[in-house]
């Protein structure tokens, strides 16, 4: 009865204006922020870390954008899940770096699209699922029914989805294999053994280690790929990933995404724990 009534729920928001969803949005982040110390004090800490001073007018504009786009980017959900496929992909207006985008379709070569937690990640395997077949790795929810609601959402054109298990790695190889695309989020900590510590914004980060796998067997082109959040709705970034395999694959992701984020900063989901040491893994500090 519950998951049934939490569905209704998610599909009423789905019929509001996205524009309405993006002030509930930054309404709710900014509930969030006051209600609890610890996501207030994660954010904080991420965003200085990232060498962003909070002090000032420019510090504290940064914040208060920072905490409305979080909840913005919970409330979207319902709509980009759940509105039709052409609607979702018709609040793209822009695409910066269509010609890399374009060129990785016209080699015939394998894809790897990163999306990092910036901005509507959701829409990213959206977008590029109209073009080609696209694998996207996902971790599964805790609550039963979201992971309904969310793999409807998100296999929709050319894609399909694959758990963060060992039976969803091999789809991954698979697409590759077969001259496909793959999608996966960098930025996600990965389970123990599945990466390892490299510098994120000058403090060690659990990296995962597969990517660099995937593209070296694969020898796919990868590709960066962002929906940067707009009030009309959005624009899509694509940024060519040239990797040196002679060094380690992590810390140049790692250098890459933190290019991306400075570019945008409000947008990156800074209440994420990225810092967090997964179970079984030794922190940093203790692993040199």
């Amino acid at each position: 009865m519950t998951n049934f009534i939490f569905k209704i729920i998610f599909r009423l928001f789905s019929l509001l204006p996205l524009r309405a969803l993006h002030f509930l949005g930054a309404l709710l982040g900014r509930l969030t922020y006051a209600l609890s110390r610890q996501y207030a004090a994660r954010m904080r800490e991420n965003l200085q870390q990232a060498g962003f001073s909070l002090d000032g007018n420019s510090g504290r504009q940064l914040l208060s954008a920072s905490i409305a786009e979080a909840g913005k980017s919970i409330v979207e959900l319902p709509w980009v899940w759940g509105r039709s496929y052409d609607e979702v992909l018709g609040a793209v207006l822009e695409c910066r770096g269509q010609q890399y985008f374009e060129a990785a379709q016209a080699s015939g070569k394998s894809v790897i699209y990163l999306t990092p937690h910036l901005g509507c990640f959701e829409l990213a395997g959206l977008y590029c699922a109209q073009y080609r077949p696209i694998t996207i790795l996902y971790r599964q929810p805790r609550m039963d029914w979201l992971e309904d609601v969310m793999c409807t959402g998100r296999a929709r054109g050319q894609a399909r989805l694959a758990k963060a298990d060992l039976s969803g790695v091999r789809l991954l190889y698979k697409a590759l294999k077969r001259g496909e695309a793959i999608g996966l989020l960098p930025d996600q900590v990965p389970s123990g053994g599945e990466g390892v510590w490299a510098d994120f914004f000058g403090r060690p980060a659990y990296t995962m280690t597969l990517v660099g796998r995937l593209a070296e067997t694969s020898g796919a082109t990868v590709l960066l790929v962002s929906a940067e959040r707009q009030a009309r709705g959005y624009v899509m970034n694509f940024e060519p990933l040239p990797l040196d395999f002679s060094r380690p694959v992590p810390q140049q992701i790692n250098a890459a995404l933190e290019q991306i984020i400075r570019a945008c900063p409000a947008q990156y989901l800074w209440s994420y724990n990225r810092y967090k040491v997964p179970g079984g893994v030794l922190p940093a500090a203790e692993e040199l």
